[in-house]
């Protein structure tokens, strides 16, 4: 991941093209720093070509009289004058090798990210070092990705040498574009100066206004045939552009970049401060932050990770150490993250559709983006079989408000019969106890009170405390707590497997389905008895809670009463009878556990469904709200107010819509892969048949915590592992889990071995903990090797507390 030192500043050097003076440039920057007393570091990666012609080698050889200063070396070298990606491949046919893959991106990485931090622990005084990319910024690497992904973990502050020939204007701002999409700093451009095509001109203005500092340099001689008289002529030239007297040389570049350094590196330093005094956190008891030393700093993010300053001051840290490290983002931020951070190719999606839309307004109209996400979503998605409408909105929240509007007219209209208009503002909702639906008051009054609630909160419903799945001690249990009546207490009830927990259509007929069935129909019976409120929808988060604790809600019991309210057992809900039943699957949704929807293993299907987070990759905000035709049609007719009057600002923004696209066709890529197909066997039953449930997370290592001493319970589907602590004081306001695992927050240099960070740092965690649950989550496609890393640091934590 990203470094940054002190005093030693790193700067990556691109180019708009081949042939732009990249190498020339370099050197002169090289030679500059060193006039200036700098130790000077230059590293070239990637190397193509003879070896007398080798990038390295020129810098070495027009700043002999500084090498004591200068230290210059390439990584890789290929003796064929072509592309990296086909140097490697050409090296391995004249060594007789059929096949021979070259190094992966993050072998690449690593190499380049241990160059800089040796050279950063070498150097006492301040330092600098260039490294310079080959071609241009879309010139393959040595993999055949693009230069301008391959080198984004490291996060290197830019240099662009832009073009200064006939199309150079184009290529230099397309550069600076590719370069900017990806997030890259970029603290500089410069060229030749061109008294003919005179780009330099054109492009000062351009990036001027853009904040970017623009420099010409004087153009270099014509290159002589005689070696002795070009190397004259060239030393000569770089003397002269690397004087300090000099009007257009780089000397003015070399300050400048300092001064960025500079400037960085103090602008990290006030932002804890600044945010301490001027942002109001969602979810943060500000009376315990203590303060600025209490706020994490995010200077970039990548794949899984974060890019945090440590919690050191600046100022006063050591100068050998970078003041940036990696930090694995465990709680997918907020469960949106599904490909990881700045994912070039949503990124793309975004641009493209900004680019032709910008917003548009959506009522009664269609753009291309929307129209292929509802397609996609009804007709081949988690709307399958079932849904015939989707809303798009803004996110998981608003998606529910639109859900419960959709179920609450779906009902009065069913029953206009034998409902009083008064009654209809008192229609209560039918759910679960711990249940989260969002922080909008309509979403926040379909759940009971609790920690989440305001002051204007009217809870209206009823709420089932419901039977749990979870294991302990290395065996899998239900548990059924005491309020079901006929268990008058709770009760552990030891299954087989997690496999037959989740095996709903063959759990229907056991005395537990019986159970549960029994119990709902007098718990309602009860509830109309005693007038409590007229219950108008069923609302479930299918399968998992996310926010009142990571419950594993046993399945059989969501089944049954789908099935009890509903007064039938079939699948199918074209037409929807009892109550309307939405599931949002805004959290599990999009196979955050593991399958696109949950109907399919409950066996049964919503009359409505929310879908949000995965939806965009994590990359900004938009929820879909599926609907059923039966639902859809109670809103039909010829008076405006009979509508649904419901939208947002941003409803459909094709930003978003794009974006949604584009990651629902990675994720189809993602569901079939071989990391994948590779979990899911690890989890297959004892007869090698498959489960109808498996975990990217190791079921040994699964089984493993659950057998230690301060561990109550753990729980895995999909990407996501929760485990309960030993807590006498248990619940969301309980410290234990934060407690426990707060030593997770730091990049141990021990298990630096284990570390798969991008770059190889050893990495700390980022974690969030609900109250004695603590929670881990990874992107969809996350590699097993990261969750092996993973599993380790939190195997290493609880057992070095025992």
């Amino acid at each position: 991941m990203s470094t940054l030192f002190k005093h030693f500043r790193v700067h990556q050097v691109f180019g708009a093209n081949t042939n732009v003076g990249k190498t020339l440039l370099t050197t002169a920057l090289v030679r500059a720093s060193a006039q200036r007393g700098k130790d000077v570091f230059y590293l070239k990666p990637v190397s193509t070509g003879p070896l007398e012609d080798a990038d390295d080698y020129h810098v070495n050889r027009y700043t002999a009289n500084f090498k004591k200063l200068i230290h210059a070396e390439c990584l890789f070298r290929y003796d064929e004058p072509v592309s990296p990606h086909l140097a490697v491949r050409m090296k391995a046919n004249l060594e007789g090798q059929d096949v021979v893959p070259p190094p992966s991106d993050g072998t690449f990485i690593d190499s380049v990210a241990n160059r800089i931090r040796t050279h950063a622990k070498s150097s006492l005084n301040l330092a600098h070092m260039y490294l310079e990319t080959a071609g241009g910024v879309h010139s393959p690497a040595l993999s055949g990705t693009s230069q301008a992904d391959c080198y984004r973990p490291l996060f290197l502050p830019t240099v662009l040498i832009g073009d200064s020939k006939l199309g150079g204007i184009s290529s230099t701002i397309s550069s600076y574009e590719s370069l900017l999409l990806r997030g890259y700093i970029i603290d500089a451009v410069i060229l030749f100066r061109d008294e003919y095509y005179q780009n330099a001109e054109y492009l000062k203005p351009y990036f001027s206004e853009r904040g970017i500092f623009v420099h010409t340099v004087d153009s270099p001689p014509e290159r002589l045939s005689d070696f002795s008289e070009n190397f004259a002529s060239t030393d000569k030239y770089y003397a002269a552009i690397t004087s300090v007297e000099a009007e257009h040389g780089v000397g003015p570049v070399v300050d400048h970049l300092d001064i960025c350094h500079t400037k960085r590196l103090e602008e990290l330093e006030s932002m804890p401060r600044r945010a301490y005094d001027s942002i109001w956190w969602p979810f943060v008891q500000h009376g315990l932050v203590k303060g600025e030393k209490d706020v994490t700093v995010i200077d970039s993010a990548y794949s899984d990770f974060f890019s945090i300053t440590n919690k050191g001051n600046i100022s006063a840290s050591s100068s050998t150490d970078s003041i940036l490290e990696p930090q694995y983002d465990g709680s997918a931020s907020w469960w949106t993250q599904t490909l990881g951070h700045a994912h070039p190719s949503l990124t793309l999606a975004a641009a493209k559709a900004s680019g032709r839309y910008g917003h548009v307004m959506f009522p009664q109209s269609v753009h291309l983006p929307a129209l292929k996400l509802a397609e996609r979503l009804v007709n081949d998605g988690p709307g399958k079989g079932w849904a015939s409408r989707a809303f798009i909105s803004d996110n998981g929240s608003t998606g529910m408000e639109v859900a419960l509007k959709m179920a609450l007219r779906a009902f009065t209209i069913r029953q206009q019969k034998d409902i009083k208009e008064e009654e209809k503002k008192e229609l209560g909702i039918l759910g679960l106890k711990g249940s989260y639906h969002g922080d909008t008051i309509g979403a926040m009054d379909a759940c009971e009170e609790g920690v989440y609630t305001c002051e204007w909160h009217n809870a209206k419903g009823y709420w089932f405390d419901p039977p749990t799945v979870g294991i302990k001690d290395g065996e899998v249990y239900i548990t059924v707590p005491g309020t079901l009546s006929s268990f008058p207490q709770a009760n552990d009830i030891r299954a087989d497997s997690l496999a037959w927990v989740y095996d709903v259509e063959n759990r229907l007929q056991t005395s537990l389905a019986r159970a549960y069935a029994m119990y709902i129909t007098r718990a309602l019976e009860s509830l109309e008895q005693r007038g409590g409120p007229k219950l108008a929808a069923l609302v479930l988060e299918p399968l998992l809670m996310g926010a009142g604790g990571m419950v594993f809600v046993d399945p059989l019991f969501q089944r049954v009463l789908i099935d009890t309210v509903r007064g039938r057992r079939s699948g199918s809900s074209s037409s929807w009878s009892g109550l309307p039943v939405i599931f949002d699957e805004v959290f599990v949704g999009l196979n955050r556990i593991g399958m696109e929807s949950t109907g399919p293993l409950l066996g049964v299907y919503p009359d409505i469904s929310v879908n949000a987070k995965v939806l965009t990759g994590g990359l900004l905000p938009l929820a879909v709200t599926l609907a059923s035709k039966s639902i859809f049609e109670a809103f039909l007719g010829d008076n405006k107010a009979e509508a649904l009057l419901h939208g947002h600002s941003y409803t459909a923004h094709p930003i978003g819509c794009e974006v949604a696209n584009e990651t629902l066709s990675i994720l189809d890529k993602i569901t079939t892969s071989d990391e994948w197909v590779a979990a899911q066997e690890s989890w297959a039953k004892p007869d090698g048949t498959k489960s109808p449930v498996w975990s990217l997370w190791d079921p040994n290592f699964i089984t493993a915590i659950s057998k230690l001493p301060q561990v109550k319970e753990v729980m895995t589907l999909g990407c996501v592992l929760s485990i309960k602590i030993k807590d006498d004081a248990s619940g969301y306001t309980s410290h234990s889990a934060q407690t426990l695992l707060q030593s997770l927050n730091l990049a141990s240099q021990e298990d630096g071995s284990l570390s798969t960070a991008p770059g190889g740092a050893a990495f700390g965690m980022h974690f969030r903990t609900l109250g004695d649950v603590a929670y881990f989550m990874t992107s969809l496609n996350t590699s097993s090797a990261v969750i092996r890393s993973i599993e380790d640091k939190i195997w290493k934590t609880l057992t070095s507390t025992t």
